[in-house]
């Protein structure tokens, strides 16, 4: 077989980018930091994603944060930019409503009362936001 091509190199496959250009890992198959595919070999970027091969950690959105991305509680929860913004309200009235008796001291029977007022002030706020975000949320199409 060598004597059909005499000016062949013995190696017939060579890497696709130049040595050094692409960190090489320790052994272990280096993982995208976005979605945790493989990369393809000599890829600068993820083929499922789009991440940069060279991206820092930080840049990358991680795990428990893209919870607390506001298009995707919106998307989830199915709710327009109204009726989210009016849930936000009533989720923080209720957080209010939770945060009135550690913040107050109760002394006597008068402290009592006016802190269950400001508690029922707070969830009647609560309710009303929720209401409102029920009403603003928009119609599926019949």
């Amino acid at each position: 077989m060598s004597d059909v091509l005499p000016t062949a190199h013995h190696e017939f496959w060579r890497p696709p980018v130049v040595n050094g250009a692409i960190p090489i890992s320790s052994g272990l198959a280096e993982v995208c930091k976005g979605c945790g595919a493989e990369f393809m070999i000599g890829s600068y970027f993820c083929h499922l994603c789009g991440t940069d091969r060279r991206t820092p950690l930080a840049a990358v959105n991680l795990g428990w944060s893209r919870y607390l991305d506001v298009q995707n509680i919106k998307s989830y929860l199915g709710l327009a930019n109204a009726s989210f913004v009016a849930f936000l309200v009533g989720i923080a009235c209720l957080l209010a409503a939770l945060m009135v008796g550690v913040i107050y001291n109760i002394q006597n029977f008068s402290d009592f009362q006016a802190v269950q007022f400001w508690r029922v002030q707070w969830l009647l706020g609560a309710v009303a936001a929720f209401v409102g975000g029920i009403l603003l949320k928009r119609q599926g199409k019949s």
